[in-house]
């Protein structure tokens, strides 16, 4: 059960054995500055999580609030401004307050919200004000990303707030030359993108220490469980100095995220600016039930009434993605694909020409769910539909990005219909069907081997070389 401060005596709230006010708790770093009424805290569980609720902008003048009223420096909002960001996101609003005070901060918001500027701006603001250089082989700030895609996406978007800063922004994933990476490493830097894999990689070669960091971002943390990073994570974290604020952003809450925030946080706040599982509100969403072998041509038909638009086409796997790549070939698209097998060099070329409009099409592995920002993207469509329910929010989360409007289609086999009932339960509601009848009951794609009832579930060894093979991937 949820209270609101109003209900506590003195407008207090407790955080474990220690009572703080309202005002106190919500007080963002800089002075005379005093946090908007929709910002306003509300008790969960007796205290001992907090979660922020925004308030109804219209009654409270939230509309008005900007970055620089949140205590950003002038230097930092007027780098946003030539950006065209003038207007914090509801997730931005509540977290960069609490994050310049030195909390840490477990935010879950949608994908496309601008989770990377809610802990982005507020480390760049204190670096910027801290004005010291790291030493050689340092980094001031570590920010661990599951997924090249996502890495890079977040390193461009730093470098975009920081340009004529002395911050150094710096990023490192695999894929791409360690030697050249080692060179930029031993130079020092001031906030680090990373994949955890080859982090370590560089950790073991002590081409970089982390024992002077300030921060720790864990960004998509969900993912980096899905794809077996909690072994690397906890590699990594014991070198950081245990005085660190750490911060953790999601678009999802699974049972395994609260564990990992009483290991790695210190009495976080939590900031939750939509349901766990909540697609972005402008995405406009259709199932169709259709049999496995017609998904192509309904693809195809799909894509003909807009072939101007960009549209994201999801595929369960790797050799799945480059099939359909070459069917849509054949009809005459302009497609690319990018998935785990691709060079690191050719998925930021199919990326970049995708992001141009140069291809119109791109079929993706989840390798893609994440980390892609292309504010272009107005169709998605679940070709596949993915086996862990969550990665749907995050795959129909490329459309529909900062205010625009888009559409995810979803298709569904008979084979797939446990997905889809998962995938309706974690969002609490059910798809609007547009075309095709339900499937009366799930059928299996192959039947079961004659003597080995346990086929079906993976051996031990085969989980784990899925895993690795997803480590490898980032």
């Amino acid at each position: 059960m949820t209270q609101d401060v109003d209900d506590f005596p003195g407008s207090q709230f407790t955080r474990g054995s220690d009572a703080v006010t309202t005002e106190r708790a919500m007080r963002p770093a800089g002075p005379g500055i005093v946090p908007p009424d929709c910002a306003r805290p509300s008790i969960r569980d007796g205290g001992t999580s907090i979660r922020l609720r925004l308030r109804a902008a219209a009654k409270t003048g939230c509309e008005k609030m900007t970055f620089e009223t949140l205590g950003l420096s002038p230097r930092l909002v007027r780098k946003l401004a030539e950006q065209g960001i003038t207007e914090p996101t509801p997730i931005q609003l509540q977290a960069i307050p609490q994050a310049l005070a030195g909390r840490d901060v477990m935010g879950i918001a949608q994908t496309g919200t601008g989770k990377t500027a809610a802990f982005g701006l507020p480390m760049a603001h204190n670096l910027l004000k801290l004005g010291i250089a790291p030493e050689p082989k340092s980094v001031n700030g570590l920010i661990l990303a599951p997924t090249r895609e996502l890495a890079k996406q977040i390193c461009d978007t730093l470098t975009a707030y920081t340009q004529g800063t002395h911050l150094k922004i710096g990023l490192v994933v695999g894929g791409a030359s360690i030697n050249a990476q080692i060179n930029r490493l031993h130079r020092g830097t001031d906030l680090l993108v990373a994949t955890p894999g080859r982090l370590i990689d560089l950790l073991d070669r002590k081409a970089v220490r982390l024992d002077l960091a300030r921060y720790l971002v864990l960004d998509e943390a969900d993912q980096m469980l899905d794809m077996g990073f909690i072994h690397a994570l906890r590699r990594i974290a014991p070198l950081l100095p245990k005085t660190r604020q750490t911060m953790l952003f999601s678009a999802t809450m699974p049972k395994l995220m609260a564990d990992l925030s009483k290991t790695y946080l210190t009495d976080p706040i939590r900031i939750e600016v939509s349901p766990p599982g909540k697609p972005a509100d402008k995405v406009t969403q259709a199932l169709h039930f259709v049999e496995q072998a017609g998904k192509t041509r309904l693809l195809v038909e799909h894509l003909d009434a807009h072939r101007e638009d960009l549209a994201l086409v999801f595929t369960r796997t790797k050799h799945g993605a480059d099939r359909l790549m070459k069917a849509l070939e054949r009809e005459g698209f302009a497609v690319g694909a990018i998935h785990g097998n691709k060079s690191q060099g050719q998925r930021e070329r199919a990326i970049k020409a995708f992001r141009a409009g140069t291809l119109k099409v791109l079929v993706a592995t989840d390798v893609a769910a994440r980390g892609l920002d292309i504010p272009g993207v107005r169709h998605v469509y679940n070709f596949d539909l993915p086996n862990v329910p969550d990665n749907y929010v995050h795959r129909i989360g490329r459309t529909a990005r900062a205010g625009r409007d888009g559409r995810a289609v979803a298709y569904c086999a008979p084979a797939e219909m446990s997905e889809l009932r998962a995938i309706q339960k974690t969002m609490g509601r059910d798809i609007p069907v547009h075309g095709g009848t339900v499937w009366a009951a799930p059928r299996s794609a192959e039947p079961a081997r004659q003597g080995k009832p346990n086929s079906a579930r993976p051996s031990g060894k085969k989980r784990q070389r899925r895993r690795s093979g997803a480590r490898k991937a980032a």
